[in-house]
């Protein structure tokens, strides 16, 4: 058993009105957030194994998606558009209606690729780092991005920074972008949102999805050159303290509303031509098997189930049973009719979790210990699981 002891310093920024943008002009954003927010922005759990598994789908529930599209005024000419992370192309649909609007997206799983084709969207299968596209060339970019920390050698950074930070240059200048993300991590992405991009505003959204995830909506317009060369630091500062206030103002902020407050219309823009540079991972996936070194590292990589059978010497008790359910030796199919089920044994990790105060500072302090589960599959389709 571990135990892991976190010190917490009590800290009470005063309010935000109270700063001086112009004494701050050239101070790093995470300084400032650490400053006047008590914590660094770039901390944070990384994501879950099941969300990993779907590869960070979760798609923006339709009424959300029906409330941003209000916001948009198309032009009678044909436009572009984007979703870097289309998944099933269903919410990228609803906020790119308009009949002039050429649609186009990026989708890491083959399954949901291609449910996007058949919704009308051009959609590339593969990573969207390795996607090239011609600068400044969309007129609406909507952005909904795995909540996750990239795995990388030297550093790790949230993938909604990377995101942003990828394909922001594909917007047009006077072009519409939709940022949706945990309002927590605003943060990580203030610098380039307050250099870049004028007349935001930021939403919270109210679906128990959304809410459960914290999430808003940020829409802006992309700055042209001009307009970027005027701004004063005393300017980006700002909307920098602004944007990385969020996360502890979240309760503050405006819901989406069902009718638009304000409206942003999207240039016109031509067809667009997206370039895929990395593997074709399909083809690798089902090539894969037959390689000779996959071949022999599987028998390392997949270790064989164990296959125990025969007769106890001596009649098994109620503890001899307990271990060997708790080994996943007794893991099969039992009963009949409408009780038939499948059983499956598997130990899991649980957290103990307490707070003391000592001194002024919160000591959080977590035991890890493990217990078992049971999942009990059924033949009509009903899942149990017993812990």
């Amino acid at each position: 058993m571990r135990e892991c002891v976190t010190r917490v310093s009590r800290f009470s920024p005063g309010p935000s009105s109270e700063l001086n943008p112009t004494l701050l002009a050239g101070w790093p954003l995470q300084t400032l957030n650490i400053l006047f927010l008590g914590k660094s922005y770039t901390k944070g759990a990384a994501m879950r194994l099941p969300g990993r598994a779907r590869l960070g789908f979760y798609p923006l529930p339709p009424p959300e998606a029906e409330r941003i599209r209000r916001f948009f005024v198309f032009p009678d000419k044909p436009c572009s558009a984007l979703d870097p992370c289309v998944g099933d192309g269903a919410a990228f649909t609803q906020i790119a209606s308009d009949q002039k609007v050429l649609r186009y997206g990026v989708e890491l799983d083959a399954g949901r690729a291609q449910q996007s084709r058949t919704k009308g969207i051009e959609v590339i299968h593969g990573n969207c780092f390795d996607v090239q596209s011609p600068v400044e060339s969309f007129s609406l970019i909507y952005l909904n991005p795995p909540y996750d920390f990239e795995i990388s050698e030297e550093k790790s950074q949230r993938m909604e920074k990377l995101f942003l930070e990828h394909v922001y240059r594909w917007l047009k200048p006077g072009g519409i972008l939709v940022l949706v993300v945990p309002a927590k991590r605003i943060a990580d992405c203030a610098v380039l949102l307050s250099r870049h991009l004028r007349d935001t505003r930021v939403y919270r959204l109210t679906e128990a999805e959304c809410v459960r995830y914290g999430q808003v909506a940020v829409f802006g317009v992309r700055r042209t050159r001009q307009e970027r060369d005027r701004l004063r630091d005393e300017e980006i500062i700002e909307a920098q303290l602004w944007l990385a206030s969020v996360e502890r103002e979240v309760q503050k902020l405006s819901p989406l509303p069902p009718q638009p407050d304000h409206l942003y219309t999207a240039p016109p823009s031509g067809p667009v031509r997206l370039v895929h540079r990395g593997l074709p991972l399909d083809l690798i996936e089902d090539l894969l098997p037959k390689s000779s070194a996959y071949r022999q590292a599987s028998a390392v990589l997949f270790a064989q189930q164990a296959d125990v059978t025969g007769r106890p010497l001596t009649p098994l008790h109620g503890g001899h049973v307990g271990l060997l359910c708790t080994a996943g030796m007794l893991n099969g199919i039992f009963g009949d009719g409408e009780m038939r089920h499948i059983a499956h044994w598997q130990s899991i990790k649980l957290v103990d979790r307490s707070e003391e105060e000592e001194d002024g500072k919160t000591i959080i302090r977590e035991k890890e210990r493990f217990s078992n589960e049971l999942t009990l599959v059924f033949c009509a389709g009903e899942i149990t699981s017993l812990k």
